[in-house]
């Protein structure tokens, strides 16, 4: 008896465009002997096959078990169909009508294969620097819309060679319908331009490679913006790139020829090792050698070092003739968003760059590098933007109406939340000024439009100054919800872990608007999505001079030494009191007099108080530096702490840097000092947390906040929390900084929506 013939719709969804998983189905259902078709639709991959009924659900199973690298599977539908008697099986064109559901994929690091050809004289790409196929290359920095094809990308205006044509059409090819495909014949093209915007006659890459070993900076175009580059041993090309990008001590990232280039610098393992070589190709902190051959001005006085290993063909044609690392960083001025125009490069780079190796394959959506720490083993996201943006984080439970959260100020995001997904929009940087505003919006419109999302509801942080909440507040939207800074940060966490509360929630960072009209920023609390209630927080001080006390962080050390010893502060013998004692009259008058000195319970603050002490960092020049460089001095042997008690409702950090200083007096190295404050304010936040479960019966506890960055503090808290039995969640998917708090705004305003159908 011949087998029953099926016929079966299935319908994929989640991350199933633009990563070769039309071919990928092609090539299972010929294999198998199945007719029918596949095609992109605007809800993801529309397959339909006709075959033995066994046969058909051997397909179902393969299709999921082995999808190709870029694809992420977040469901399958099936339905039965009467039998058509196809003949083949084939791929029709897009269809683009009905709601949109699929998502764009992030761009993929140059996949083995094309790195090969790239550096074949034989193959036809010899030496191309757009390489690219169905499982690497440009995706959402390209996107116009969606679905994925390529009159929907900036690569429409590139007519395919016959040759490439050929490929693109052949299903045994790994180009079969790669969007991006282009060779030299067909493709865009590079050339190296003056400041001036004269061409450099030459060959492009050997011309730059030779500017970068005289010492010069060149601004190269990558696949979401411009980078700046230098010769990554030469200490005069680093200290001028530093003064021309008015970036004085935060630390550059290095890029290296290969694994075995970063293996000369820091200590890989492993797993480090899988993730500098993902599609995803981030910028990797690890724990630097000390033989490492690298100017001290790429990360002075930092044991740590941003590595990233090159992403695309340009950034392997340029380290391979180069043998040796480049600083790679964000092609802005300080403080400014990255350009990705060539026009706007020219003019914002006029003064840091040399040259500019530049392309005609203009980019859409400007995205930075992600960054992420790697520490015994498992990853710890700072920046999440090119190789993760804008992949959706699937939520256990659903957006009951399409929620835009409009994010914070300092690391910015913003968040959409639709259905069972929360799409994270790449990295903005700060909103400081018109052109970071500028960016924030019209990747708000990009995102919003080519997912047909139109927010009903709009999410924002209640500080009354940031610029987004003035953003939100001013939106043609009419149920507007403020969610405070760290109840956001809580429930940010949550949802990174897929969970709801209630837990106690522990965020721990520099500056957030309390609910009180103080600042908060060192906080216990009992929480779920909806609600919160404040268990503890850190002994307020006065912020002298508010914006000022967070870049000269000796004020805060003033502040504190006063709080804990009054006039007896200038009589300690230590040399930050004798350098700065005689600054401190008008500071501490206007703390005592409230004058622009708002109450806070800042843990950024209260590092920053330690740094000072500590003759670390009296004037910051980057967001978080005293925090960062107290943890990167502190010796991580030292398993003692100093004593910081807790109250009613109170951690006291004054007794803590009283203890600090005293130590410091008595000649304790600063090395140690600093290592029992980090120990002394993780248990004294345990302690805290052990109340507020015998308050509130909680036994799990999510830490959030740019604090938890700090992996000393992380792990003696953690170490302190599961040793008496607490559950601790921390951050996998989303930074614990500020830049997960747009996630956390969503899903607040999504409860509160809850609550009140």
């Amino acid at each position: 008896m011949a087998p029953e013939t099926v016929r079966k719709r299935l319908r994929v969804r989640g991350t199933v465009q633009g990563v070769g998983f039309r071919p990928y189905v092609y090539r299972l259902a010929t294999q198998l002997g199945l007719t029918g078709y596949v095609l992109n639709d605007p809800g993801g991959v529309l397959i339909e096959i006709e075959g033995a009924e066994a046969v058909a659900a051997d397909f179902a199973v393969r299709l999921t078990s082995s999808p190709p690298p870029l694809s992420m599977l977040t469901g399958v539908e099936s339905e039965d169909l009467a039998p058509q008697g196809s003949a083949a099986f084939e791929i029709l064109a897009s269809e683009n009508r009905g709601p949109l559901d699929a998502p764009i994929s992030a761009d993929a690091a140059t996949c083995a294969a094309c790195v090969a050809e790239i550096f074949d004289p034989a193959e036809r790409r010899y030496r191309y620097a757009f390489t690219n196929c169905t499982d690497c290359g440009p995706r959402y920095t390209i996107a116009t819309a969606i679905p994925y094809d390529r009159p929907n990308t900036t690569m429409s205006s590139f007519s395919m060679c016959p040759e490439c044509r050929a490929e693109y059409d052949d299903p045994s090819d790994r180009r079969f319908h790669a969007q991006p495909i282009a060779c030299p014949r067909c493709g865009p093209r590079l050339k190296l331009v003056s400041p001036r915007g004269t061409t450099i006659e030459g060959d492009p890459v050997a011309c730059t490679t030779a500017m970068l070993r005289e010492g010069a900076i060149v601004a190269v175009k990558g696949l979401g913006g411009y980078h700046l580059a230098c010769d990554a041993r030469n200490d005069d090309a680093v200290a001028t790139l530093r003064r021309r990008k008015a970036r004085e001590e935060k630390p550059l990232a290095v890029m290296v020829p290969d694994i075995e280039g970063a293996r000369k610098l820091v200590h890989v393992t492993a797993s480090a090792e899988a993730l500098l070589v993902s599609s995803h190709a981030p910028i990797v902190l690890l724990p630097r050698l000390a033989e490492a051959e690298l100017s001290d001005e790429v990360a002075p006085r930092n044991r740590y070092l941003g590595v990233i290993l090159p992403y695309t063909p340009l950034h392997h044609l340029l380290l391979a003739e180069l043998g040796s690392p480049i600083v790679l960083t964000s092609g802005n001025v300080s403080e400014e968003p990255m350009a990705f125009d060539d026009r706007e490069a020219q003019t914002r780079l006029k003064g840091i760059a040399d040259a500019f190796l530049t392309h005609d394959r203009p980019i859409r959506t400007r995205c930075d590098d992600s960054v992420v720490r790697h520490e015994d083993g498992q990853s710890f996201p700072i920046r999440r933007s090119r190789g993760y943006a804008p992949a959706p984080l699937m939520m256990t439970k659903r957006f009951h109406r399409a929620v835009l959260a409009a994010g914070p100020e300092l690391k910015h995001t913003f968040c959409l939340g639709s259905g069972d997904r929360a799409i994270i929009s790449h990295h903005i940087g700060d909103l400081e000024n018109f052109e970071a505003m500028e960016a924030f919006t019209d990747a708000v419109e990009h995102l919003t439009a080519i997912y047909q999302v139109e927010p009903e509801v709009v999410a924002y942080d209640l500080h009354p100054e940031y610029l987004a909440s003035k953003w939100a507040m001013g939106l043609d939207i009419e149920e507007k919800i403020g969610v405070q800074h760290h109840h956001a940060h809580v429930a940010s966490c949550l949802a990174d872990n897929g969970r709801r509360g209630p837990v106690i929630g522990v965020a721990v960072d520099g500056t957030g608007f309390g609910d009180d009209g103080t600042i908060w920023g060192c906080e216990v609390l009992a929480c779920d999505e909806e609600s919160y209630e404040r268990q503890f927080h850190l002994r307020e001080v006065p912020l002298p001079g508010a914006a000022a006390a967070v870049r000269q962080p000796w004020r805060m050390a003033a502040v504190y030494l006063d709080a804990a010893f009054g006039d007896r502060a200038g009589d300690l013998d230590i040399s930050f009191v004798r350098r700065t004692r005689r600054q401190w009259g008008p500071i501490l008058q206007m703390a005592e007099r409230g004058i622009n000195s708002p109450l806070a319970s800042s843990g950024g603050r209260l590092f920053d108080a330690a740094a000072a002490l500590c003759d670390l960092t009296e004037t910051a020049s980057y967001e978080g530096q005293a925090a960062v460089e107290l943890e990167q001095i502190a010796d991580p042997s030292v398993t003692g702490a100093y004593g910081c008690p807790v109250g009613p409702d109170e951690i006291d950090g004054v007794e803590l840097i009283a203890l600090l200083a005293e130590d410091l007096a008595a000649g304790r190295p600063v090395p140690e000092a600093a290592m029992l404050f980090h120990n002394g304010l993780a248990d004294a936040i345990a302690a805290a947390c052990g109340t507020a479960r015998e308050r509130t019966g909680l036994n799990a506890v999510a830490l959030s906040g740019g604090s938890f960055q700090n992996i000393l503090l992380l792990h003696r808290l953690r170490s302190s929390l599961e040793a008496v039995g607490l559950e601790v969640l921390v951050h996998h998917r989303v930074p614990p900084n500020d830049a997960g708090i747009s996630l956390g705004q969503a899903i607040v305003a999504n409860a509160r929506i809850g609550r009140s159908r």
